[in-house]
């Protein structure tokens, strides 16, 4: 590591310490590698701190999944300024897998600087650190202040320690099974389908829209707008602990006078009540 390297990210780290130095210590954690990243993009560069949350694994929606660190080592035209602040952070019991997500702006020397909502999905490398795996991004006016940081910190309730990687692949498969409920609601009614699997405290990330939270102010926006949705799911991921999941697929949106082709993540939490709930979705065109 370079000196000018080194000194930007003891710059990075002691900002996100400072900037983190009352959250619980589990969920702090995380922040504090979503925060350095941050800042080293600030300080150093976009690819830098990008860099910083990559391995081999990690996937980008550019829009559509490229290898992070391919991507990265390619040099792609990323903005010269690049920022961003996470405002809803996770971590499991099993401490093996988040997510963080809040408000980015970006720009390029000589142009408008625009806004949107990033979206990270994280787990543990064999060594312990934090490195995203999946990430992605949509665009916004950035008319609307981001709200205060909301996050789960970890109980310490034992959970179910599976060795069987059958074992483990069948609780993806219910993960799945429910996405694929959840789209075939979708295909009959979009209000409906919202309406039964979003949690009541969801947040909803949707292109040119603010941050949308809570599952009433989402379907008044989907009838405002006239808004018709279609998904079909591809991709999974769950936590250890079991009680956080991903997925990701493809989706079809009518919007009053077109229909646009997106991609989407959503994050599920399984309730007290043993149901899956999303707690977070993002769409973003492909």
């Amino acid at each position: 590591m370079s000196y000018r390297k080194g000194i930007a990210l003891i710059a990075a780290v002691f900002l996100t310490l400072t900037s983190f130095a009352q959250l619980p210590e589990k969920v702090g954690g995380l922040l504090s590698v979503d925060r350095t990243a941050a800042n080293l993009s600030k300080s150093e560069s976009p690819h830098a701190g990008l860099k910083y949350i990559t391995d081999k694994e990690t996937v980008f929606f550019v829009p559509s999944p490229v290898n992070a660190q391919n991507y990265l080592d390619n040099r792609p035209n990323l903005p010269d300024r690049l920022s961003w602040t996470p405002n809803f952070a996770l971590v499991s019991r099993s401490l093996d897998w988040g997510v963080t997500s809040g408000p980015i702006e970006f720009q390029k020397m000589g142009a408008t600087k625009r806004y949107g909502q990033y979206l990270t999905v994280w787990r543990r490398d064999k060594k312990g650190n934090w490195r995203a795996h999946i990430r992605a991004e949509v665009e916004n006016y950035g008319k609307k202040k981001a709200g205060p940081l909301e996050y789960f910190e970890p109980d310490d309730k034992n959970y179910l320690k599976h060795r069987s990687v059958k074992r483990l692949e069948q609780r993806e498969e219910v993960v799945m099974q429910t996405d694929e409920l959840f789209s075939t609601i979708l295909k009959a009614d979009t209000r409906t389908g919202y309406k039964e699997f979003l949690a009541d405290d969801a947040r909803f990330y949707f292109p040119w829209q603010n941050e949308i939270e809570g599952r009433d102010n989402v379907l008044a926006f989907l009838k405002k707008d006239r808004i018709e949705i279609d998904t079909d799911p591809n991709d999974v991921g769950r936590a250890y602990s079991g009680e956080f999941a991903y997925t990701s697929g493809t989706a079809t949106v009518g919007m009053k006078d077109k229909v646009v082709k997106f991609n989407y993540i959503r994050i599920w939490q399984l309730t007290g009540e043993f149901q899956w709930k999303v707690i977070l979705e993002m769409m973003y065109e492909r």
